[in-house]
């Protein structure tokens, strides 16, 4: 039986791997960093690059080491990644820079059915951070997963536009998106097209996954970075559902039949220094255990209390620097295989 298996983002939990905040940083400004990561034009100086403070670490990874004890009393596998510098200096023939984090694996690998696959991402400073978990694909190749890895774009300074439209930073010279962009609704696939995600992803991700899958680009849905704190599927025929973002205009057509919970007001944990790397909004990156179990930051009281007038259970868990490190629930996990057949919702 492989080790990979997952077909939706509700399923029961098996397996996971789960991000470190060791060796999280900032890499140096670059075109590819100014064009995802701010809104606006920065200077070198106005962008604090380097290591993060040892009080962010430490406190995350407390929060990590929370979350994974929460997982294993449930039976969950828990996967790390191997600890690599992302401080070291990585180069093609066009560009040098450096490295990001392992903070994220759902940023940097898709799971589909019993395939793995390591997306082409539009960061440069993220160009090899997959080689993080080259231990565990090189497991799940042995069992029998199918393991892919997307054409390594070649990030040039013309896939990416720094004038003119904040919403519409990358160019379509090849496909480039993160792993992040795409949510999984059984046969049915949702893709972001945003400053993370282009077309040609998805008309290469539907190439990919054939026949038995549907890709459904969502164009305007929203332009930064990421799916998953605007929309998150909860169970067959239900979807929390990004009330800033989303509305009857652009609503993905997969939902029209779906009961939709419309995302409470979130409470603003903050962040620390000039820039967040995530919204208010990273209160609703939660991790569905099961249909019927999220884990969900314990500072969200209204939609803690939403979700369980709809019948779902919540533990509530934090992590403290969410949008200074930029990853929630969702992101610093992903999940491996969940038991559950391919099904069409």
């Amino acid at each position: 039986m492989t080790l990979v298996s997952a077909h939706n983002e509700w399923d029961p939990l098996q397996e996971v791997i789960l991000g470190t905040a060791l060796g999280i940083r900032t890499p140096r400004l670059d075109v590819s960093l100014q064009a995802i990561e701010y809104p606006t034009q920065v200077s070198t100086n106005d962008c604090q690059c380097g290591p993060f403070g040892d009080r962010i670490v430490d406190e995350t990874q407390e929060d990590l080491q929370q979350f994974e004890a929460t997982l294993c009393d449930l039976g969950v596998v828990i996967r790390r990644p191997d600890l690599i510098d992302h401080s070291v200096f990585l180069s093609t023939q066009d560009w040098t820079t450096d490295g990001y984090s392992s903070y994220c694996p759902r940023d940097a690998l898709l799971v589909v059915g019993d395939m793995i696959i390591e997306a082409p991402m539009p960061l440069r400073s993220r160009f090899l951070e997959t080689f993080a978990y080259r231990t565990i694909l090189n497991e799940y190749h042995r069992a029998g997963a199918k393991w892919l890895s997307a054409p390594k774009p070649r990030l040039l300074d013309s896939a990416y536009h720094l004038q003119g439209d904040a919403t519409q930073r990358l160019s379509n010279d090849e496909p480039t998106f993160d792993a992040a962009n795409v949510l999984r609704l059984g046969k049915d696939i949702l893709y972001l097209v945003s400053n993370s995600g282009n077309e040609l992803g998805a008309i290469w991700l539907q190439r990919i996954l054939g026949d038995s899958y549907t890709v459904h680009p969502c164009r305007g849905l929203y332009a930064s970075t990421h799916i998953d704190s605007t929309v998150a599927p909860l169970r067959p025929g239900l979807v929390l559902l990004n009330p800033e973002r989303v509305n009857p205009s652009n609503l993905p057509a997969v939902f029209r039949h779906w009961d939709v919970l419309w995302c409470p007001a979130m409470h603003d944990i903050g962040f620390t220094g000039r820039h967040a790397r995530s919204s208010k909004w990273i209160g609703m990156n939660l991790l569905m255990v099961n249909p019927a179990l999220a884990i969900v930051d314990k500072n969200q009281i209204q939609l803690i209390k939403a979700l369980e007038q709809l019948g779902i259970d919540v533990i509530p868990l934090q992590l403290r620097h969410a949008r200074t490190l930029g990853g929630g629930f969702h992101c610093v996990t992903l999940d491996v295989r969940r038991s559950g057949e391919l099904a069409r919702y």
